[in-house]
Protein backbone atom coordinates (compact mmCIF):
# COMPACT_ATOMS: atom_id res chain seq x y z
CA UNK A 1 0.00 0.00 0.00
CA UNK A 2 0.85 3.52 -0.63
CA UNK A 3 1.58 6.63 0.93
CA UNK A 4 -1.19 8.10 -1.24
CA UNK A 5 -4.03 5.65 0.15
CA UNK A 6 -3.62 6.02 3.35
CA UNK A 7 -3.02 9.67 4.19
CA UNK A 8 -5.16 12.94 4.95
CA UNK A 9 -5.73 14.87 2.02
CA UNK A 10 -7.92 17.79 3.26
CA UNK A 11 -5.04 20.00 4.46
CA UNK A 12 -5.34 22.73 7.14
CA UNK A 13 -2.24 25.03 7.20
CA UNK A 14 -1.13 28.32 8.58
CA UNK A 15 1.33 30.83 6.98
CA UNK A 16 4.42 31.22 8.22
CA UNK A 17 3.91 35.22 9.44
CA UNK A 18 0.59 33.92 11.51
CA UNK A 19 0.83 34.18 15.31
CA UNK A 20 1.34 30.71 17.68
CA UNK A 21 -2.02 31.58 19.19
CA UNK A 22 -3.78 31.53 15.41
CA UNK A 23 -2.03 28.05 15.04
CA UNK A 24 -3.21 26.42 18.62
CA UNK A 25 -6.76 27.91 17.80
CA UNK A 26 -6.70 25.75 13.95
CA UNK A 27 -5.16 22.38 15.94
CA UNK A 28 -7.82 22.98 18.71
CA UNK A 29 -10.62 23.68 16.24
CA UNK A 30 -9.96 20.67 13.89
CA UNK A 31 -8.82 18.47 16.51
CA UNK A 32 -5.43 17.82 14.91
CA UNK A 33 -1.46 17.78 16.09
CA UNK A 34 0.74 18.77 13.46
CA UNK A 35 0.38 21.45 11.10
CA UNK A 36 2.10 22.22 8.09
CA UNK A 37 3.90 25.78 7.26
CA UNK A 38 2.67 26.76 3.37
CA UNK A 39 3.91 29.73 1.28
CA UNK A 40 2.56 29.86 -2.01
CA UNK A 41 1.59 26.47 -2.23
CA UNK A 42 4.94 24.73 -0.86
CA UNK A 43 6.05 23.35 2.50
CA UNK A 44 8.51 25.86 4.36
CA UNK A 45 7.81 23.88 8.06
CA UNK A 46 5.91 22.16 10.17
CA UNK A 47 4.64 22.60 13.36
CA UNK A 48 3.17 20.34 16.06
CA UNK A 49 0.75 20.41 19.42
CA UNK A 50 4.44 19.78 21.46
CA UNK A 51 6.41 22.55 19.35
CA UNK A 52 3.26 25.05 20.95
CA UNK A 53 3.23 23.95 24.10
CA UNK A 54 6.66 25.23 25.17
CA UNK A 55 5.03 28.74 24.27
CA UNK A 56 1.80 28.31 25.93
CA UNK A 57 2.27 31.21 28.02
CA UNK A 58 -0.51 33.89 26.60
CA UNK A 59 1.90 36.62 27.47
CA UNK A 60 4.65 34.70 25.29
CA UNK A 61 2.25 33.64 22.02
CA UNK A 62 1.53 37.13 21.07
CA UNK A 63 4.59 38.13 20.30
CA UNK A 64 5.46 35.16 18.92
CA UNK A 65 5.19 34.12 15.22
CA UNK A 66 5.44 30.49 13.56
CA UNK A 67 8.32 30.86 11.40
CA UNK A 68 9.78 31.61 15.05
CA UNK A 69 8.90 27.94 16.36
CA UNK A 70 8.68 25.81 12.89
CA UNK A 71 10.60 23.03 12.55
CA UNK A 72 12.66 24.30 9.05
CA UNK A 73 13.21 21.56 6.73
CA UNK A 74 11.02 18.68 8.32
CA UNK A 75 11.24 14.78 7.22
CA UNK A 76 9.03 14.26 4.49
CA UNK A 77 7.47 11.47 2.74
CA UNK A 78 6.61 11.00 -0.84
CA UNK A 79 3.09 10.22 -1.98
CA UNK A 80 3.88 6.98 -4.07
CA UNK A 81 6.58 5.97 -1.24
CA UNK A 82 5.35 2.81 0.65
CA UNK A 83 3.44 2.82 4.12
CA UNK A 84 6.32 0.90 5.30
CA UNK A 85 8.89 3.77 4.83
CA UNK A 86 6.53 6.19 6.26
CA UNK A 87 6.54 3.63 9.13
CA UNK A 88 9.61 3.38 9.62
CA UNK A 89 10.72 7.73 9.15
CA UNK A 90 8.05 8.31 11.98
CA UNK A 91 9.70 5.48 13.80
CA UNK A 92 13.14 6.64 13.26
CA UNK A 93 12.91 10.26 14.33
CA UNK A 94 10.15 9.52 16.87
CA UNK A 95 7.58 12.04 15.34
CA UNK A 96 4.10 11.64 15.46
CA UNK A 97 3.29 12.77 11.26
CA UNK A 98 4.89 13.49 8.29
CA UNK A 99 3.73 16.03 5.52
CA UNK A 100 3.57 14.20 2.29
CA UNK A 101 4.82 16.23 -0.95
CA UNK A 102 4.18 15.52 -4.73
CA UNK A 103 8.11 16.90 -6.19
CA UNK A 104 7.53 19.84 -4.36
CA UNK A 105 3.83 20.41 -3.37
CA UNK A 106 2.58 19.43 -0.28
CA UNK A 107 -0.76 16.94 -1.04
CA UNK A 108 -0.66 15.49 2.16
CA UNK A 109 -0.33 14.48 5.70
CA UNK A 110 0.05 10.99 7.16
CA UNK A 111 0.18 10.40 11.12
CA UNK A 112 1.10 7.39 12.94
CA UNK A 113 -2.49 6.57 13.54
CA UNK A 114 -2.97 6.93 9.93
CA UNK A 115 -0.43 4.28 9.68
CA UNK A 116 -1.51 2.07 12.28
CA UNK A 117 -5.25 2.13 10.91
CA UNK A 118 -3.45 1.13 7.13
CA UNK A 119 -1.68 -1.81 8.43
CA UNK A 120 -4.84 -3.45 10.74
CA UNK A 121 -7.01 -3.11 7.75
CA UNK A 122 -3.95 -5.02 6.05
CA UNK A 123 -3.58 -7.77 8.90
CA UNK A 124 -7.44 -8.02 8.59
CA UNK A 125 -7.47 -7.70 12.57
CA UNK A 126 -11.03 -5.97 12.29
CA UNK A 127 -12.74 -8.85 10.22
CA UNK A 128 -14.01 -11.95 11.67
CA UNK A 129 -11.09 -14.37 11.85
CA UNK A 130 -8.73 -16.17 13.44
CA UNK A 131 -4.85 -16.62 13.53
CA UNK A 132 -2.84 -20.07 13.27
CA UNK A 133 0.87 -19.49 14.55
CA UNK A 134 2.70 -22.49 13.34
CA UNK A 135 6.72 -23.69 13.55
CA UNK A 136 7.24 -24.57 9.97
CA UNK A 137 8.95 -28.11 9.57
CA UNK A 138 11.77 -29.20 7.98
CA UNK A 139 10.08 -30.41 4.83
CA UNK A 140 7.65 -28.72 2.72
CA UNK A 141 8.47 -25.09 3.86
CA UNK A 142 5.75 -22.53 4.33
CA UNK A 143 4.42 -23.37 1.04
CA UNK A 144 3.69 -26.18 2.10
CA UNK A 145 1.70 -25.10 4.74
CA UNK A 146 -0.08 -22.46 2.99
CA UNK A 147 -1.43 -25.29 0.59
CA UNK A 148 -2.60 -27.61 3.16
CA UNK A 149 -4.49 -24.51 5.03
CA UNK A 150 -6.33 -24.08 1.88
CA UNK A 151 -6.55 -27.30 0.80
CA UNK A 152 -8.74 -27.53 3.39
CA UNK A 153 -10.91 -24.78 2.77
CA UNK A 154 -9.52 -22.19 4.69
CA UNK A 155 -8.84 -18.26 3.15
CA UNK A 156 -6.08 -16.73 3.98
CA UNK A 157 -6.08 -13.33 4.57
CA UNK A 158 -2.41 -12.28 5.70
CA UNK A 159 0.99 -13.88 6.88
CA UNK A 160 3.20 -12.30 9.73
CA UNK A 161 6.44 -13.60 10.82
CA UNK A 162 8.06 -13.46 14.03
CA UNK A 163 11.49 -15.20 15.31
CA UNK A 164 10.73 -17.88 17.49
CA UNK A 165 13.31 -19.44 20.32
CA UNK A 166 13.89 -22.67 18.60
CA UNK A 167 15.85 -20.38 15.83
CA UNK A 168 13.36 -21.45 13.23
CA UNK A 169 10.33 -18.74 12.38
CA UNK A 170 6.83 -18.64 13.89
CA UNK A 171 4.31 -18.28 10.67
CA UNK A 172 1.18 -16.01 11.96
CA UNK A 173 -1.87 -16.90 9.89
CA UNK A 174 -4.74 -14.62 9.89
CA UNK A 175 -7.78 -16.66 8.28
CA UNK A 176 -10.88 -15.98 7.57
CA UNK A 177 -13.32 -17.97 10.79
CA UNK A 178 -14.36 -21.38 9.82
CA UNK A 179 -13.78 -24.57 10.79
CA UNK A 180 -9.69 -25.15 11.44
CA UNK A 181 -9.46 -28.82 13.27
CA UNK A 182 -9.04 -31.00 9.82
CA UNK A 183 -6.49 -27.80 8.76
CA UNK A 184 -4.68 -28.37 11.99
CA UNK A 185 -4.53 -32.45 12.10
CA UNK A 186 -3.00 -32.38 8.51
CA UNK A 187 -0.37 -29.73 9.34
CA UNK A 188 0.51 -31.91 12.41
CA UNK A 189 0.50 -34.95 9.96
CA UNK A 190 2.92 -33.29 7.73
CA UNK A 191 5.63 -32.72 10.63
CA UNK A 192 4.70 -28.78 11.04
CA UNK A 193 3.75 -28.03 15.03
CA UNK A 194 0.60 -25.78 15.58
CA UNK A 195 1.68 -23.89 18.67
CA UNK A 196 -1.55 -21.64 19.11
CA UNK A 197 -4.83 -21.42 17.26
CA UNK A 198 -6.36 -17.44 18.61
CA UNK A 199 -9.97 -16.96 17.72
Amino acid sequence: MKVKNCMQKDLIIVGKDALLQEAGALMKKHSIRHLPVVEDEQLVGFITESDLRQYSFPSQEKDIHVHEVMVLNPITVNLNASIEKAARLIHDYKIGGLPVLDKKKLVGIITAIDLLSAFINMMGLLRDSSRLDVLVGKVGGVEDVTRIIKAHGCEIISVATESHSSRRKLYCFRLEKGELDKAIDALEDAGHKVVSVVD
